[in-house]
């Protein structure tokens, strides 16, 4: 998708802090970070929203948190714990149009959100 900023980043069009990168995912620090650790990870093919996930890219999803826990343990934050969150549509708070997860760590993180 020519207009998606996170398919831009996976380009090399825009550039980002990246933490992790293997064939199907690629994560990188968000630049609006919620916590003091604050990671995004994302798949390289461009799948819109979760309801758009077809049965065929779903192991995507795996991959995606197979990666936010190799990051946890290479920045050290694992043992202590993190989140990691994904947002559908707008009343679920996504802003890009590109599925992502949210590693979020480094400090307390409360229950419920929002």
């Amino acid at each position: 998708m020519t207009d998606c900023v996170f398919c831009k980043i996976v380009a090399g069009e825009i550039p980002a802090r990246v933490v992790f990168e293997d064939d199907a995912v690629l994560a990188f620090e968000d630049l609006n970070p919620q916590a003091p650790e604050h990671v995004l990870v994302i798949p390289k093919t461009h799948i819109a929203t979760l309801n758009d996930l077809s049965a065929a890219e779903a192991p995507v999803i795996g991959q995606m948190a197979r990666a936010a826990a190799e990051i946890a343990r290479d920045r050290g934050f694992a043992e202590n714990g993190y989140r990691t969150v994904m947002n559908c549509n707008d009343h679920g708070g996504q802003t890009v149009y590109h599925i992502h997860m949210h590693v979020l760590a480094g400090r307390a993180l409360s229950w419920p959100p929002g």
